[in-house]
């Protein structure tokens, strides 16, 4: 098989998958024949030729996909007119201080936050498939640690937690909250709304958030 037939097998499977491909799956393809570096070495090829079209092909944490732009959004949000999902600061902040200090155990982000954290908040975030306990501190109670998922990363089309922006001060909330805030919005398609209004516990600012990014 010449070097253009397998960029077409590698597009064609691409295209109608339905997640993120690795480079261990496309290998089945073309029977184990192709090497790792060959077919990364195809995908940037692939990369180039869909330059400059309203479609990109990344590599986000999962494996690789094709996405459609975002400066398509405007167009694309014209067939589905259902408002982004909303979040509210608090959830938002608490998504931050995960994504840019993990693991963290919900003490931690309750240090950061300065106000208690309410179950609801973790629920919800663990719900969309966002965080996830990963061990436990060695402490009275051994509380959870929480991190991002590798789904987080995908729906914010990044390949790794390096890619997230830089912060000039991680220290504070506000920060973290307004570089996430900048970031494309969940990619699945997902109109879910979540509650906009906080328990009381949470005495930080409810106020709401529209996420909107990226569509594969």
């Amino acid at each position: 098989m010449n070097t253009t037939e397998a960029k077409r097998v590698l597009e064609t499977a691409l295209i109608c998958a339905q997640q993120p491909m690795q480079v261990r799956d496309m290998r089945v393809l073309f029977d184990d024949s192709l090497g790792v570096d060959t077919l990364k070495q195809l995908l940037e090829e692939l990369q180039l030729e869909w330059t400059g079209r309203g479609v990109e092909l990344v590599c986000v944490a999962s494996g690789w996909r094709f996405q459609s732009r975002p400066e398509m959004r405007e167009y694309l949000d014209r067939l589905h007119p259902e408002k982004p999902p909303r979040y509210s600061r608090a959830t938002l902040e608490t998504l931050a201080i995960i994504a840019y200090r993990q693991p963290v155990t919900r003490g931690d982000m309750e240090d950061i936050r300065g106000v208690t954290i309410s179950s609801l908040i973790i629920k919800q975030l663990e719900d969309r498939g966002w965080i996830e306990v990963i061990g436990h501190r060695e402490a009275p109670g051994r509380p959870g640690l929480y991190a991002t998922t590798k789904h987080f990363l995908d729906d914010l089309g990044l390949a790794s937690l390096d890619q997230l922006p830089l912060m000039d001060n991680p220290a504070q909330p506000s920060g973290l909250l307004e570089v996430l805030n900048e970031l494309p919005a969940p990619a699945d398609g997902d109109t879910h709304e979540l509650p906009l209004a906080e328990p009381a516990a949470d005495t930080g600012s409810d106020e709401p958030f529209a996420l909107t990014g990226n569509q594969p």
